[in-house]
């Protein structure tokens, strides 16, 4: 009897412990595994179903399902991919799933990112611990992504082949100038990511394809001009066609924001070109012996020195112009030009004239000489005549094709549209214009510009003008078939010895 009772007792506690075991084994029961939670997560991600995301977040923040959608929306995501990787155990009842995705976007095409799902149980459910990085890595501590408009697309500019014009050519400064004028009208997109306290980090580009424009730029002659400047400060080459006026090459390395379009120096001996027209105008003969003293004094006025006292006697007026003599322009033009002559035929020159090459320019000035002082000054390039190196290249370009044209940058329906009506051309006096061919050769063949290693063909005007600055400025124009050019160089000291050297690298390099 008594074992019995022993035997029931037994039984009774085993039935008690049982139960308070099974008790036990249900209340740490957990429902499913990280696996599934994370494989339910990357569905509906993959669908879109945000809400169902959120439906498998431990407390999710109340805009969850706007923040989703507005990162959909404002980075115009059409589809995204996932990829996940191996859960991964991190401690008891964490986890954590590593994966690869692909965000593409209209637009910009294909952004891939990467990522982790952090899981942990929570009221005995295996749950999505989210947070902003779980979105994407750049959405931590506060950081956003965003897609911004670009700036306009600069315009490039081109020569006249349709080539790309490098950075060394030293034509930067007019082709900026130019591009504004043919901006595209947006310079696209980028996806960009902020952070608070950190520089904005652009991810992605879609850059608008920028607007092309030829300019009139050659690009052979801009490469010669450009090479021909290496090495050389404070100087500037431009070449022009005489025949249409199209600028063929400006290179230009003048410094302290001086311009080879926009900035007046004091031409020197080059306008005697000018002087001559007005005197063969006139009628004096290239042919006429005339005195070329070492100094002349105008009568009752001042005095006119040649450069270094030179006294050349008795020689040609064409020969005078090839010896570049000083005291025979100034004793010509006092004694045969009347009031407003020279004036009035650099006009037909291009001297007061307003330049619209496409960036602006001028072309010289010259006042009214208020007496023979003046005039005789004027004559040799000093007094009151100031040009640009632009203009004193039309002026060559002129005695080539015997017509002044205004220069221009770009092809003449551009060129209208940007700066208006170009100036109609000047036909000019032909025998004049004939006679001062035959004088510029001579300057190469036996005057200021001889045995300077120009090649054959040239023919040009030395110049060197004082200033009340500084050193002299020093230039050279010509011509070789249908090509004219100026090259000029600031205080660089007398043409021949420093615009010479540069426009024979200039004409050889052609």
């Amino acid at each position: 009897m008594r074992r019995r009772r022993l035997i029931v007792l037994v039984v009774a506690v085993l039935a008690i412990l049982g139960a308070y075991g099974f008790a036990v084994a249900a209340a740490g029961r957990v429902r499913g595994s990280a696996g599934q939670t994370a494989e339910s997560y990357f569905r509906a991600w993959r669908e879109g179903d945000v809400r169902g995301m959120a439906r498998l977040v431990y407390q999710p923040p109340a805009d969850f399902v706007s923040r989703h959608l507005a990162l959909t929306r404002d980075l115009d995501v059409e589809k995204i991919e996932l990829r996940p990787g191996a859960v991964k155990g991190t401690g008891e009842g964490t986890a954590e799933v590593p994966f690869t995705g692909v965000r593409t976007l209209r637009g910009f095409g294909a952004w891939p990112f990467a990522g982790t799902l952090r899981l942990a149980v929570r009221d005995k459910v295996w749950k999505v611990l989210w947070a902003p990085e779980t979105l994407h890595p750049l959405l931590a501590a506060g950081g956003a992504l965003e897609i911004v408009d670009l700036p306009d697309a600069k315009a490039e500019m081109l020569t006249s082949e349709g080539d790309r014009i490098p950075h060394d050519s030293y034509a930067d400064a007019y082709l900026d100038r130019l591009a504004p004028e043919f901006a595209a009208t947006g310079g696209g997109r980028a996806l960009v990511a902020t952070a608070p306290g950190k520089p904005q980090q652009r991810l992605l580009t879609k850059a608008t394809d920028p607007k092309t424009q030829r300019t009139t730029l050659s690009r052979p002659v801009q490469a010669a001009a450009a090479r021909a400047l290496d090495g050389v400060a404070d100087a500037a080459v431009v070449a022009l066609r005489p025949s249409t006026g199209e600028v063929l090459a400006v290179a230009d390395r003048l410094a302290d924001g001086q311009s080879a379009f926009d900035t007046l120096y004091p031409p020197g001996s080059t306008f005697k070109t000018i002087t001559a027209a007005a005197l063969l105008g006139g009628g004096l003969d290239p042919a006429a012996e005339l005195p070329c003293p070492a100094d002349y004094q105008i009568p009752f006025h001042r005095s006119f020195q040649n450069a270094g006292l030179q006294d050349h006697g008795a020689v040609t007026f064409a020969d005078a112009f090839a010896l570049s003599c000083n005291t025979t322009f100034v004793e010509q033009a006092t004694t045969r030009l009347g009031p407003g002559e020279l004036r009035t035929t650099a006009g037909e020159w291009g001297f007061g004239r307003a330049l619209p090459t496409g960036v602006g320019g001028t072309c010289g000035t010259m006042e009214e000489p208020e007496d023979e002082d003046v005039l005789g000054a004027d004559a040799i390039g000093q007094g009151t005549v100031q040009a640009t190196p632009l203009c004193m290249a039309a002026v060559a370009a002129a005695v080539q094709s015997g017509t002044w044209r205004s220069p221009r940058l770009l092809p003449e329906k551009e060129a209208r549209r940007v700066d208006g009506p170009q100036p109609e051309p000047v036909a000019l006096d032909q025998g004049a214009v004939e006679a001062l061919r035959g004088m510029m050769a001579a300057v190469v063949d036996h005057g200021t510009a001889s045995q300077a290693g120009l090649p054959a063909g040239v023919a040009g005007k030395t110049g060197t003008a004082e200033t009340p600055d500084g050193a002299d400025h020093g230039w050279f124009i010509g011509y070789r078939d249908d090509l004219a050019f100026c090259v000029f160089v600031r205080h660089g000291g007398a043409g021949r010895t420093a615009a010479l050297p540069i426009a024979a690298r200039f004409l050889n390099g052609l």
